[in-house]
């Protein structure tokens, strides 16, 4: 628009088709308004039917009020059409006949509305107008022959057509199709492949829609369907985001019924409007900055309070599952809102319960300490320091402080988790608390802020819902707040340098952080490691002296390899925890494999040896052969194993679910670890059974017609060695996975790594140690080598009669 002259009170309205009333135009997504000395301008993108209408353009100049006006007609697009569903099975045997309808939305051009193909004479076409759309039915008597796509047609003079396709799949015989059914519907036997639509049940908007599977049997039905009264208001939302309205009068009146509309809630469409509307007229008010006054922020918080009220499983549970930054979007709706009450309206309390509010206005004298107390369950109390407040910059003299409580809405959120939170198998958490401070017109965001979460139990974690995290769904972060000593009655402290919703963790599968721990499990597996190679060291010496026969040689290869194994696990995770290790290092999943692998390869090998003893009972004349036991044995002892840590690797490294978030081993969240406790839990099981049948079948009374003497002892060496360590070995990693069941005590911690860092001190004892061929072996080396240091000590002449014996 060109202006001569100047001009002043300059504004801009719309007259949408068939409404009298005019609507204000502001700036919003889609409205643009800019001015020069003589020129004015407004700038509307993504045109749709709601910009259609009559634009008024009003100012002053020269002393008079002038207006200008200009008609805009905006065509129809496909997506303005409401025809029938755009796929139809029609079963000719049932019946002939079947209905198309278009209908096409109220607008100031002229259309006419047609169906083709060309009607067979036989069919009718029937117009209806409503005070809506305008409506055109196309009536078939009788099926056509073959499948045929019909088209709804819409022309208006000097525009472009615009085409509706709608398909019709004739069920012919021996189709497989879908039986006639009632559930949620009716609907109508359906050719195999296809999905059936039907329309939605009055004063509802959408499409039911039903898959017919290949075989012919229904799907799950699925819905769109919106209550008409959440639609109209989310339009109404939506138009005064895009710049139709004034938000000083609109967001009030919608506020006024947004309760109300929480009770036609029932589905989840519904809960997704209405949480989109919520969105939207956070976004309004913020964009706006428009300050609510006490009542319409009692409508919204009272109509958020319903809200939390909803079934979680019917209706929040299915309603995420479509849009996941819904529930975020709720409580960033609070935390805008809840700041934007006017500063004539301070102090402002209100109780719900599912909501608390607190407002303050302080100023112009800084306070002592800023302190608030809700009564909850458990009590929460929130304190802004002196010294913090004293940071502000108190612009206008005044500062507002808005303090939220929410109750329900953890449990909503989703269970994401971001930087600084180590575990992620936590309780949903039972309060969340948002905190804004407006400093004139400009919102703080850094701040110290210190809270107190009574009457909790567990182990806390102190984390505030970052909005950013996981594409917008949002995820709780421990950036910037840290748990801190609490007062009296109060286990969970946190202080926080930034503000937004907090909340506390409480995880009852975090590891205790404990020096005392620490030091026991580096100083635990050095003693193991020393153990194990003491071992070998051992095995260098007595090995030709201990394996006398094929049962003893299979022992031994066993639990030699064994040794092997748990020493290369023990350095490894020794080497992790002096190193200080972590999971950002790229060593990092190399170091959790070999550790997975090593770990389970000793209890592959224990299994191999227990198999060898099942074998030599039941089979008691049936030799075994080296040349097939060995190949057998590593194939168990090595390749199982690997199997096991290599499609943990393969199937959760790419899920980001196999490292720990605080140390190089396995993740127990997405079921990485019981990849390990599973198998070793199951070996354990297996060799409680092979040792039960042992000590049935060496205490029988025919024990003669068994084993020749010495082959019996090489038996009993086997069942003693796993008597002792097979149980051993499964406490450990079945107090290992209670640390993940119960973390908040440490007890468990304790005692699994006592156990976990002494299992190279139990195999040299009564792996080792304990076996006499080994303790012979042991006696006849030291038999041969102290007289000799003696002799060579004191210069003395040796009996070579005795030497000779003592080499028998």
């Amino acid at each position: 628009m060109l202006l001569s002259h100047q001009a002043t009170h300059l504004s801009w309205y719309l007259q949408p088709v068939e409404n009298q009333t005019p609507v204000t135009l502001q700036s919003g997504t889609q409205v643009s308004l800019s001015a020069e000395k003589d020129r004015a301008f407004l700038t509307i993108t993504n045109v749709s039917q709601d910009w259609a209408g009559r634009y008024v353009c009003r100012f002053e100049s020269r002393g008079f009020q002038w207006e200008l006006h200009q008609v805009v007609k905006v065509p129809l697009q496909a997506d303005d059409v409401l025809g029938h569903p755009r796929q139809l099975s029609v079963s000719c045997n049932a019946f002939s006949a079947f209905q198309l309808r278009c209908c096409i939305p109220s607008t100031d051009l002229n259309y006419t509305v047609s169906w083709s193909p060309p009607n067979p004479s036989n069919a009718t076409e029937l117009l209806s107008r409503t005070s809506g759309p305008q409506c055109l039915t196309l009536v078939v008597p009788s099926c056509p022959e073959n499948d045929t796509e019909y088209t709804c047609k819409l022309q208006s003079p000097g525009l472009d057509p615009v085409s509706i396709p709608v398909t019709i799949s004739i069920v012919q015989d021996g189709d497989t199709t879908c039986p006639q059914d009632s559930l949620g519907g009716n609907w109508n036997a359906t050719k195999a492949g296809l999905v059936a639509q039907i329309p939605c049940p009055a004063n509802r908007t959408g499409v039911l829609e039903r898959p017919c599977g290949a075989r012919g049997t229904w799907g799950p039905v699925s819905s769109s369907c919106t209550d008409v009264r959440l639609v109209a208001m989310l339009h109404s939302a939506q138009l005064l985001l895009a710049g139709q309205g004034q938000p000083g009068k609109k967001v009030p009146q919608l506020m006024a019924q947004l309760r109300e509309q929480v009770a036609v809630v029932s589905s989840p469409s519904d809960l997704l409007a209405l949480s989109d509307t919520v969105k939207i007229l956070a976004q309004v008010v913020t964009r706006s900055g428009t300050a609510l006054h006490r009542q319409t922020l009692e409508d919204f918080l009272m109509a958020t309070n319903d809200l939390l009220e909803l079934d979680p499983n019917s209706l929040w549970a299915p309603a995420q599952a479509q849009a996941p930054s819904m529930s975020s979007a709720i409580l960033q709706a609070v935390e805008s809102l809840g700041g934007s009450l006017c500063s004539s309206d301070h102090p402002f309390h209100l109780t719900l319960p599912n909501v608390q509010l607190q407002t303050h206005l302080l100023g112009p004298v800084t306070p002592k300490d800023y302190s608030v107390s809700f009564s909850t369950h458990p009590p929460l109390r929130a304190k802004i320091p002196r010294h913090a407040l004293a940071q502000l910059a108190w612009e206008t003299g005044h500062v507002s402080i808005t303090s939220v409580v929410l109750d329900k809405l953890g449990r909503i959120l989703p269970r994401n988790y971001g930087q600084g939170v180590r575990d992620s198998l936590y309780a949903a958490p039972d309060l969340v608390l948002s905190n804004s401070i407006k400093d004139g017109n400009q919102t703080v965001t850094k701040v110290e802020i210190i809270m107190d979460f009574g009457g909790t139990k567990g182990t806390p974690t102190c984390v505030f819902w970052d909005h950013s995290l996981f594409q917008g769904a949002g995820a709780w972060s421990g950036e910037g707040c840290e748990a801190g000593a609490g007062e009296p009655g109060s286990t969970a402290r946190c202080v926080c340098v930034h503000l937004t919703s907090f909340s506390v963790l409480m995880s009852p599968h975090s590891v205790p952080d404990s020096p005392t721990l620490t030091l026991l499990t580096q100083g635990g597996l050095g003693a193991s490691i020393v153990a194990l190679l003491s071992c070998l060291g051992t095995y260098r010496v007595v090995w030709r002296a201990v394996i006398r026969n094929k049962i003893s040689y299979f022992r031994h290869v066993a639990l030699l390899n064994v040794v092997l194994c748990l020493l290369a696990a023990d350095t490894f995770f020794l080497g992790t925890s002096l190193l200080s290790l972590g999971p950002p290092s790229p060593l990092c999943p190399a170091v959790t494999f070999l550790c997975h692998f090593f770990y389970l390869a000793a209890f592959f090998w224990m299994l191999a040896q227990a198999l060898v003893l099942a074998h030599q009972l039941l089979f008691v004349f049936h030799q075994l052969s080296k040349r097939h036991v060995l190949p057998v044995m590593f194939i168990l002892g090595y390749l199982c194993p690997l199997g096991f840590a290599g499609a943990a690797l393969g199937l959760y490294l790419p899920r980001g679910q196999y490292l720990r978030e605080d140390a190089c081993w396995l993740d127990g969240k997405g079921g990485a670890l019981y990849t390990f406790v599973g198998p070793v839990l199951a070996i354990v099981g297996a060799n409680g059974l092979v040792l039960a049948m042992a000590v049935v079948k060496l205490l029988r009374p025919s024990l003669s017609e068994g084993p020749q003497i010495e082959r019996r002892q090489a038996l009993l060496g086997v069942i003693k060695a796993l008597f002792i360590l097979m149980p051993i070995f499964g406490l450990t990693w079945v107090l290992g996975l209670a640390t993940l069941m119960d973390g908040g005590n440490k007890i468990p911690h304790y005692l699994f790594t006592v156990l976990n860092t002494s299992q190279g001190i139990f195999i040299l004892v009564f792996g080792c140690l304990m076996d006499k061929k080994v303790q012979q072996a042991l006696l006849k080396q030291l038999c041969c080598v102290l007289p000799a240091v003696s002799a060579a000590s004191l210069q003395a002449t040796t009996d070579l009669s005795d030497l000779e014996g003592c080499s028998k």
